[in-house]
């Protein structure tokens, strides 16, 4: 006859014990530790593409105003308004979209053209990038 009081010897214990949940602990810090800075990595990678492609278009829809309309824009406001890019990008970096800094050109770039203007745009940002260079001067 089996008494009700008694544990019963073949019953596993149930739970983890401490050193079990340590040994999960420390797996899930390494992956943790691998898999965070690789994400920081891949997050500024991107940025930096999306920052290359903006830079890309705005010098492209300032190089068609100046072509089309014989002066170069006066503000980057100008290039969106008359239609050449739907609105103004957001800098990728500072997250912003009037970090935008202008470079004016004191000569015209085409015999057409009247009036200087704009000629190029850079990002705000002084940080350095991956390269090693600030992403103002890109």
């Amino acid at each position: 006859m089996v008494e009700k009081n008694k544990p019963n010897r073949c019953a596993p214990d149930s739970g983890f014990t401490l050193l079990e949940l340590l040994i999960v602990m420390t797996i899930i810090s390494l992956l943790a530790a691998i898999a965070v800075p690789a994400y920081v990595a891949n997050v500024r990678a991107a940025r930096e593409a999306v920052l290359k492609e903006d830079l890309h278009t705005l010098r492209v829809s300032i190089d068609s105003y100046t072509v089309d309309k014989q002066k170069g824009p006066t503000t980057l406001d100008d290039v969106v308004t008359a239609g050449y890019i739907r609105s103004m990008p957001k800098d990728p970096i500072t997250q912003r979209t009037d970090s935008w800094v202008t470079a004016q050109c004191d000569a015209v770039s085409s015999v057409d053209q009247t009036d200087p203007g704009i000629c190029d745009v850079h990002s705000g940002a002084q940080q350095p990038s991956s390269d090693g260079s600030p992403y103002n001067t890109w």
